[in-house]
């Protein structure tokens, strides 16, 4: 009797070549910042916003260098909390940028109500800031991607550059507001429009992801406190004297809102992107291609035709039952 014809194993690859889909999947859950979706975008402008007013309801409370003194203790604190987690969780990254955006705008402030920097000068030196940020990160990490936030450096750096970024928006909105006259409702309008120009140029003709979300980022910074300020200053100040306590009580409630509905479904696991639509973020392709099945993939002691993922053929110990589990367990 002649020995079975083995299987032919055309596209295959040995097991030290196939996608370590375990530890990709552990990266992805040990991110340490949420996805961007909607929510991620309404609770940064809600931020912003109540950062700004509650930065100038402090400084007008209490005595201006006590009230700096207590933003650097809170995001020493929030940021010590950030880092000692392994994972992303809502109410802790939340906390940290929140006191980013307070510290922040206090920062900015001081450059010029404490020091006489015109807002032009302090405007330019953030940004200069911000781009040696962006480049010496470039350099180490050859990715600015916030997707790839899984090791302490990167954490550093990122943090590194929220922190520059809120304070190069706080001190661009006053300079348009101040500085220019434009007022804070304008400057508002100009910041929407701004804004809008990148997520346009990048729906619509391709711009570079990462470019378009950290541009977008940058401007939702003045664009937020803009119209905080509009509602919250008097209307000597060209405000709706609404009042600066108000508007960042009113604020923090949302925030907190949202924040724990985020918390909330993270636990529940409702929240959370599935397997599939981490693996076709991972290898760039539809979700529904995760389980395509192809001819050149022999299903070695099952019959048929294996999993197929590009020009990977995975073996039954890698199947999909085992990925999910894995993911299951990790995310």
């Amino acid at each position: 009797m002649s020995k079975p014809t083995p299987l032919p194993q055309t596209n295959t690859v040995s097991d030290s070549d196939q996608p370590t889909l375990p530890m990709i999947v552990i990266s992805h859950a040990m991110r340490k910042v949420p996805e961007v979706t909607v929510f991620f975008w309404i609770i940064k402008l809600l931020t912003t916003a109540m950062g700004e007013v509650t930065s100038d309801y402090l400084v007008h409370q209490i005595d201006p260098p006590i009230a700096v003194v207590l933003g650097a203790f809170g995001l020493a604190v929030a940021l010590v909390l950030q880092f000692s987690v392994r994972r992303y969780v809502p109410w802790i990254y939340w906390l940290t940028v929140v006191m980013v955006a307070i510290f922040g705008t206090m920062a900015a402030d001081v450059l010029h109500i404490g020091l006489g920097i015109p807002y032009v000068v302090s405007t330019v030196c953030f940004a200069v800031a911000l781009a040696i940020i962006f480049a010496v990160w470039y350099m180490s990490e050859k990715t600015l991607s916030i997707h790839s936030i899984y090791t302490r450096r990167r954490e550093l750096f990122y943090w590194a550059t929220v922190m520059a970024t809120f304070a190069l928006g706080t001190a661009a909105g006053d300079m348009t507001a101040a500085t220019m006259h434009l007022g804070y409702f304008t400057s508002g309008v100009l910041f929407a429009v701004c804004i809008a120009v990148p997520a346009l140029a990048y729906w619509l003709f391709g711009l570079n992801e990462i470019f378009a979300f950290w541009l977008a980022y940058i401007l939702t910074r003045p664009l937020g406190a803009s119209f905080a300020d509009w509602v919250g200053k008097s209307h000597d100040f060209g405000g709706l004297g609404l009042g600066t306590g108000w508007v960042s009580l009113v604020l923090t409630v949302v925030i907190i809102g949202f924040v724990g509905y985020l918390h909330d479904c993270s636990v529940r696991a409702t929240c959370r992107p599935s397997t599939r639509l981490i693996y076709a973020r991972i290898f760039q392709f539809s979700p529904r291609a995760v389980h395509r099945r192809d001819a050149a993939c022999p299903r070695p002691g099952w019959g048929g035709n294996g999993p197929a993922w590009g020009n990977h053929c995975f073996s039954p110990r890698n199947s999909p039952i085992i990925r999910r589990k894995y993911a299951l367990m990790l995310i």
